[in-house]
């Protein structure tokens, strides 16, 4: 009995991983000027110099432009840049636009889940499993999906017109790393023959798809 108790105060004492360490004050807004220290988040300002405009941003309110991305989605994210007063507080909000016919290929957030909502359009979603099990689910306007931490997801528009969403995710830093880019893009690059091996294809098809995504 003793050791079931002891146990439960471990768990019940145990750190959560659900997002970023909690802040130590009210609000820190990001001090984005130049600087040469290097922390886990931003500088704070004075607090008795913050202000609403800290905290508000309209960034999200505007389509993003597909047409520069090979992908054919564009991604709008409030960053601390833009809203100074989300510093430490372990979240970000991002747009999500996406052309007729565009992917957001397979990529993972490692420190983060994220959920997304369809402004509008019609879109194919998913994510794998450490099983590789694929869950996936065709969702429209006003729908809602989430993605697991760190697992691998993808979207694609199914519909004959431009589709958008807004994510949120609870890290203000959740990373992101696209798997055709890690893999085909890398600076400097992996071994040509690591990746034929790997994806079962030959050494010219490699290169081919290297040059497609401006790997070197």
């Amino acid at each position: 009995m003793a050791y079931f108790w002891v146990s439960l105060v471990l768990v019940l004492l145990a750190p959560t991983t659900s997002a970023d360490p909690n802040p130590l004050q009210d609000f820190c807004v990001a001090d984005t000027s130049s600087s040469t220290v290097y922390m886990n988040g931003l500088p704070c300002i004075n607090p008795t110099k913050a202000s609403a405009k800290h905290f508000t941003t309209s960034i999200l309110s505007t389509q993003g432009n597909t047409s520069g991305n090979p992908f054919g989605v564009s991604l709008t994210v409030t960053t601390t840049e833009v809203l100074p007063g989300i510093n430490t507080l372990g979240m970000i909000m991002a747009r999500v636009d996406f052309a007729v016919g565009a992917v957001l290929p397979p990529h993972t957030h490692p420190r983060a889940s994220e959920i997304i909502f369809v402004l509008e359009g019609n879109l194919r979603v998913g994510f794998v499993d450490t099983t590789n099990k694929l869950f996936s689910a065709d969702i429209k306007t006003g729908d809602v999906f989430v993605f697991p931490k760190a697992l691998i997801h993808f979207a694609q528009n199914m519909g004959n017109s431009p589709a958008s969403v807004i994510a949120a995710l609870n890290s203000q830093s959740p990373g992101n790393s696209v798997i055709p880019l890690a893999t085909f893009a890398s600076n400097p690059a992996i071994s040509s023959s690591v990746l034929a091996m790997s994806f079962q294809i030959n050494l010219m098809e490699v290169e081919t798809i290297r040059k497609k995504l401006g790997g070197s």
